[in-house]
């Protein structure tokens, strides 16, 4: 089984990230590209929602011990390879001529969150889960690409909590601070309202796509000019 996989239900394609936590890392990042690829060939798709299958974990972000590894084999051609290719996964859904709607089934903490983030809506199952930045206490820091398509889907004023708190967030709150759509009540409300609100989406690819292209033209403009100064030099942690 592909650690992500898709299908196609009514014009919504159904994407379901299935690797347990969804620890992202290189093999993640490019199962994602075909995925997005695919989906974008088939002129019969209107939108997309994003899930996964695990039963606690929507995605608990970078694969630390996959980055460890490569970084203690001094592997860094492939650091950095995951880290474009994770850029090119959060551009291509910001840029994707469709609406892309999160489905947060569980936990979503750091990159996992960051990804939900990326996504053009979002609905969180409320009886399991929470939304979370750690990185704060992990000394990892945003790219600021990260920090700029972070801020359109989460208010300033929240988004400064979460960042320097690093505090768990369920999804009742995120309601209330109009981060996601809705707070559903279980797994099945919570894909019943994803797939339901995606599902009234038939708008023509051009003029979608071009929205987003220019709503998000500055957001791309950092990840192209700022962010690979960050990647390039490993400057990824914090020491102190």
């Amino acid at each position: 089984m592909a650690v992500v996989e898709w299908k196609k239900e009514k014009s919504t394609a159904l994407v379901t990230m299935c690797n347990g936590a969804n620890r992202q890392n290189l093999e993640f990042a490019e199962r994602m590209e075909v995925i997005f690829d695919e989906i974008e060939q088939d002129k019969e798709l209107f939108s997309v929602v994003l899930t996964s299958s695990d039963e606690k974990n929507f995605s608990q972000g970078v694969d630390i011990e996959w980055l460890g590894a490569r970084l203690a084999e001094k592997d860094f051609d492939s650091v950095k390879s995951f880290m474009y290719a994770m850029n090119r996964v959060f551009k291509r859904i910001l840029l994707l001529p469709l609406p892309v709607v999160a489905a947060i089934n569980g936990h979503a903490f750091g990159n996992g969150a960051m990804l939900a983030c990326a996504c053009d809506f979002r609905f969180m199952r409320k009886d399991r889960g929470y939304f979370c930045f750690p990185e704060v206490d992990i000394s990892i820091p945003f790219l600021p690409g990260m920090i700029a398509f972070v801020r359109k889907a989460v208010p300033e004023y929240k988004f400064n909590e979460m960042k320097l708190t690093g505090r768990r967030i369920a999804a009742d709150e995120l309601s209330e601070h109009h981060v996601i759509e809705k707070a559903c009540d279980d797994l099945s409300s919570l894909m019943e309202e994803s797939m339901a609100f995606a599902g009234t989406f038939m708008k023509k690819r051009g003029i979608f796509g071009e929205h987003k292209k220019r709503m998000y033209k500055s957001i791309i403009a950092v990840m192209d000019e700022e962010d690979p100064e960050f990647i390039d030099s490993l400057n990824l942690f914090i020491q102190e």
